[in-house]
């Protein structure tokens, strides 16, 4: 099945031009084979007529033999050519020429001119003349007129394959030249993301259909522009506006708590709201943080470094973290050189990776940190022992407020933000992060690499 419009285009331009040619092959054939035939017929007539001429006005008082050698005389010197019988309005047969044989020429009722066979000559063209009381028959050979024909149709399939080849090759490359604004507007839509709503399609000066889709795209891509502007200028400003009435709900309940004046179980009460403020501040800092690197604010200072040195410093703080939740802790390092990274964010994305493989890990589970440096890629991968993902959830987990149910990894107090701030500070350092379960079926990789 051919997928590309260009290729389709080529193939029923091909077909097409194809049809066309062999259309007039056809017509060719008919027209030509006609003026041959027709030719054979002119021939047919003149000797008839040169024959009638030879015999003389006085042919009536000549016996067969006279009549036979006066015909003799003019047709001897042709007899290659034609065949030839004459006879009278009475049916005798005046004459035979001597290339028959002996065998006359057949005779088709109601019919002058024919086409025939003649045993021992092969495939005729037959005229039948009448001239003054003399009825003539003059046959001439059909088979050169046959090879003519047959040479023709074989000319005309091999034009055929050629015209096919190259009619494909050159309806490729018109659709190719045809189809590349398509091409350019493809590239540029995928180009297109959140973080540069403000490129459009171009557009050619032409007004054609092609023109008018991207014109349509371009205006679609300014509302998509308008309305992701006004989420995030939302989600900043609200953001912002809530820190401020929450730093002072947490002031109230902390004095409140400091006084002295409730019984216990409302002092719990107040523990509680603090720690659902503190949640609650978390996640506005997580949601300001977003916005910022949406709308490009937030920039990173980027250090050449050695990884080796910085998981080094890293390794004992993840493994006091993993091993008070009774887990074990394993990290590998393989490869020498260095990278261009900002060691506190590259800190709080390995915090939160491995805070999601200790909720999903089992008892007495292990958690291993995977590092390489080869090929100017540094590569790092948390591993754990959990149930992993299904398949479908492998790439979602890394949009916002996405919470997978059932696998472990989600506590009921996580925001859902943790794995779209580490895709966003991978992401600004030119890197990628994505998750992959384990060769057995079981556990979760999240893998992220970050160029040289």
């Amino acid at each position: 099945m051919i997928h590309s419009i260009g290729m389709r285009l080529a193939v029923w331009y091909a077909f097409a031009a194809t049809i066309t040619l062999a259309c007039l092959f056809v017509v060719g054939y008919e027209l030509l084979r006609s003026r041959l035939v027709h030719g054979l017929d002119l021939l047919n007539e003149a000797e008839a007529r040169q024959i009638r001429s030879h015999l003389g006005p006085d042919y009536a008082s000549l016996d067969i033999e006279a009549i036979d050698q006066r015909i003799r005389e003019t047709t001897e010197s042709a007899s290659v050519l034609f065949y030839i019988n004459v006879h009278n309005t009475s049916s005798n047969i005046l004459f035979y020429s001597h290339n028959l044989n002996g065998v006359a020429i057949p005779d088709v009722r109601g019919e002058r001119i024919f086409d025939t066979v003649i045993d021992g000559v092969g495939p005729v063209r037959v005229g039948e003349v009448v001239l003054d009381g003399l009825d003539i028959v003059i046959a001439t050979p059909s088979t050169q007129v046959n090879a003519t024909m047959r040479d023709y149709v074989e000319v005309c399939a091999a034009l055929l394959l050629a015209m096919l080849l190259v009619s494909m090759a050159i309806g490729y490359g018109l659709s190719r030249l045809a189809l590349r604004p398509v091409r350019t507007i493809a590239e540029t839509a995928r180009r297109i993301g959140s973080d540069n709503l403000g490129e459009r399609m171009p557009v050619g000066e032409v007004r054609d259909e092609i023109s008018d889709l991207a014109r349509l795209l371009n205006e679609m891509f300014d509302r998509l522009e308008t309305s992701f502007n006004q989420i995030r200028r939302f989600t900043a400003e609200a953001s912002h506006e809530l820190k401020t009435p929450l730093a002072l709900a947490r002031l109230h309940a902390e004095k409140l708590i400091v006084d002295g004046r409730f019984a216990p179980a409302q002092e719990e009460g107040l523990q509680i709201l603090l720690e659902e403020i503190g949640h609650l501040d978390h996640i506005i800092d997580q949601l300001l943080f977003l916005s910022r690197v949406e709308a490009k604010v937030t920039r990173l200072d980027l250090v050449a470094q050695d990884p080796s040195a910085f998981l080094r410093g890293f390794a004992p703080d993840a493994s006091v973290l993993v091993e008070h939740r009774g887990l074990r802790f394993r990290c590998d390092h393989e490869g020498a050189g260095t990278v261009r990274f900002a060691a506190k964010w590259i800190r709080q994305v390995l915090l939160n990776l491995i805070s999601n493989a200790i909720k999903a890990s089992p008892a007495h589970g292990l958690i291993e940190l995977q590092s390489t440096l080869a090929d100017g890629v540094w590569r790092v991968a948390v591993i754990d022992q959990g149930r992993g993902l299904p398949p479908t959830e492998l790439e979602r987990i890394f949009e916002r407020f996405v919470r997978v149910q059932g696998a472990g990894y989600d506590d009921g107090k996580s925001s859902g933000l943790g794995l779209s701030i580490c895709r966003s500070i991978v992401g600004l350092h030119g890197g990628h992060i994505r998750a992959e379960n384990g060769a057995a079926g079981s556990g979760l990789r999240v893998i992220f690499e970050i160029p040289e």
